[in-house]
Parts: structure tokens; sequence; C-alpha cells
């Protein structure tokens, strides 16, 4: 049986490694020798990937980040489901999602720096709670699809991740997850929330006007 606090290094230490994983750093690098975070947002995320790099990778960044929030959610599943641990489970996967959340936003590889969470965080409604992530990722692509703006999208997802937890009857950690993950891609998106109000927030197919900084 493998002892409580050796799982509960390895997942948190494995899901902050996974969300700190810069993918759309290294798409720039690799693709066009270019730091990303010197272009249109400053973001490292599938959104200014689009922008500045255009569909394909901006896809494979995206669905990368995603993939990202799921490993973390798997290895959390799988660890806390040895003999002994099962009754940590929820609260252990509760952890590696935001603790994934939060590395890919703060990536210990840029300085601290990094996206908004967005697609790592819609990885984690996937793997936390199937019904919950599809439920979001319709929500994010209807908004997407209505107003063309990517961040509203996020924005509205993360603002229904919690209410979706509620109507699927989750257990209270995966709620308190989602109230706090939540929250926090809010904040990471208050620079968004800010050009929304103003009219300002470009649409899919429009430059982010550049050099205007974003904090990541």
């Amino acid at each position: 049986m493998m002892n409580a606090g050796v799982a509960w290094g390895i997942v948190l230490v494995a899901a902050y490694l996974l969300g700190s994983t810069p993918t759309g750093y290294w798409a720039g690098k690799v693709l066009k020798g270019i730091d990303i975070r010197e272009h249109g947002s400053r973001s490292t995320g599938a959104t200014n990937v689009l922008r500045t790099l255009g569909k394909g990778p901006a896809l494979f960044v995206f669905l990368m980040d995603v993939a990202k929030g799921v490993a973390a959610i798997a290895l959390a599943r799988w660890l806390f489901s040895q003999p002994g641990l099962e009754t940590q489970l929820p609260w252990a996967v509760t952890a590696a999602a935001l603790i994934a959340i939060l590395g890919h936003s703060k990536s210990i590889w840029l300085g601290f720096k990094g996206g908004k969470s967005a697609a790592t965080g819609l990885g984690v409604l996937f793997a936390v709670a199937l019904p919950v992530g599809l439920t979001a990722a319709a929500t994010f692509l209807s908004v997407l699809a209505i107003f063309r703006i990517v961040s509203l999208g996020s924005i509205a997802t993360a603002i229904a991740a919690p209410l979706l937890m509620l109507a699927f009857r989750q257990p209270l950690p995966y709620l308190l997850f989602a109230l706090v993950g939540g929250t926090y891609v809010l904040i990471t998106h208050r620079a968004n929330i800010q050009r929304l109000l103003a009219g300002e927030e470009p649409r899919i197919g429009q430059k982010h006007a550049e050099p205007q900084q974003e904090t990541p």
C-alpha cells in the first residue's frame, strides 16, 4: 500500500509540472522561432497562438492544454484508487485540478507566467466529471458561435462550471474546485473583461492590438 504522504506529493508535483508545460511557447519557438509572449495578447494560450501562428498550431496547442488537465486528474485517480487511499480520492482530484490550472498560468519554465488556464480547466472538467465537461464545452462553443469572441466563451464557461456541478449533483470537493477554479480563470481574464466592457475585445479573425501588454 502506498503511503498517503507520498501519493499526495506525487500528485501535487506532477499536476503542477503537467500544467506548467508551455505548449504555446514551444509552438512559437519551433514553428517561427519567436517568443509568443512578445506578440498579440502576450499569452501562451491557444487563442494567441491562433492569432500569431494560425489554425493548425492553435488546435494542437488547445488539445495539448486540454490533455494536460486530463492527465493530472487521471494520475490522481489512479494513485488514490490504491487500497487505503480511496476516501481521499475526491480531495486529491480537486487538488490536482487546481494545481494543474495554476501551473498553466504560472509555469515554472516561463518565470511563473503563462496562459489563462481556460483550456487546461476544460480538460480538468472532462476528467473530473464528464457530463459537466461536455456541457461546459457546449457552453463554450455556443457562446463562441454566437459572438465569435474566445475570451467571452471562456468566461461564460468559468461562470457555468459551478452551476453545472450543482446541476449534475457532483460531490462537494468538485463543487469547491469549480468555484475556486472558475474564479481563478475569471481573474486571469480580467484584462479581457475590461476590453469586453469597452467593446474592444477582438473577435476571431481580428488581430490583437500590438504592442498592447496583457497580464497572462
